[in-house]
């Protein structure tokens, strides 16, 4: 893979212009900083956590960026074109210029034209990494247990099913231990914190439904207060309902 170094760029920390990884005639991917262009374009799955966390931020930073629905997984998927991972999201920034990865997707969306969502340095930064480490590693043990559920009944590993429910009960409960609000996560404002693991959270409520409620209170008021966001309402899975 061929990388071109940010700081040869110029790119301050806080802003950056457009850039996008392009598919070389050898198989490696360069990176290249654009001029902003046209409204840029989002590819992924209604139902996929990873993709939601990237609408979610569209909405919320008003971003002009289309929404177009595609399935990886398909033979014929032009998924694998765009990104060497061959999943979604996938990020079309100009055409033929695209970005992979929801983590990277969602940091670069935080910090184009404009300032990021809060908080940017100190303490309060750091808090809302370990919001977003919680909320992606539950993502991970839920689609974890998706997939094992998937297989046919005389091949799966309950071991495996038991290991994934146990981490996410543990999630779960140590959301709701270090949640003292029902407002936002970390400080005064809507953050990634809130985004990443409001997201996380429904997706267990749409892939494993539970009644985890009646006894993680606190995590109940903040998640049914935080969905009631019109970038939650606006990015819902078909049939998953809000609160």
């Amino acid at each position: 893979m061929l990388v071109a170094p940010l700081e040869a760029a110029g790119t301050p920390c806080g802003h950056v212009r457009r850039c996008g990884f392009r598919l070389q005639p050898n198989g490696a991917y360069l990176v290249e900083f654009l001029h902003p262009p046209s409204a840029m374009k989002i590819y992924g799955s209604l139902f996929s956590p990873f993709v939601r966390k990237a609408r979610v931020l569209i909405e919320e930073k008003q971003i002009d960026c289309e929404f177009v629905v595609v399935d990886a997984w398909a033979s014929d998927s032009p998924v694998p074109a765009w990104s060497p991972l061959g999943k979604v999201p996938v990020l079309e920034v100009e055409s033929g210029q695209h970005l992979f990865d929801s983590t990277l997707i969602v940091h670069y969306l935080d910090h184009l034209e404009g300032e990021p969502l809060p908080p940017r340095e100190g303490a309060d930064y750091w808090r809302s990494q370990w919001w977003q480490a919680l909320g992606n590693g539950l993502i991970d043990a839920t689609v974890a247990r998706v997939l094992e559920t998937r297989r046919p009944v005389n091949m799966q590993i309950p071991e495996k099913l038991q290991r994934e429910e146990a981490r996410i009960a543990r999630t779960l409960a140590a959301a709701n231990d270090a949640c003292n609000t029902t407002d936002f996560l970390v400080g005064t404002e809507f953050s990634l914190a809130d985004l990443v693991l409001g997201v996380a959270v429904h997706y267990v409520d749409a892939r494993f439904s539970h009644d985890w409620r009646s006894t993680l209170p606190a995590l109940e008021a903040w998640h049914g207060q935080i969905v009631k966001r019109s970038s939650f309402e606006r990015t819902a899975p078909p049939g998953l309902a809000i609160g």
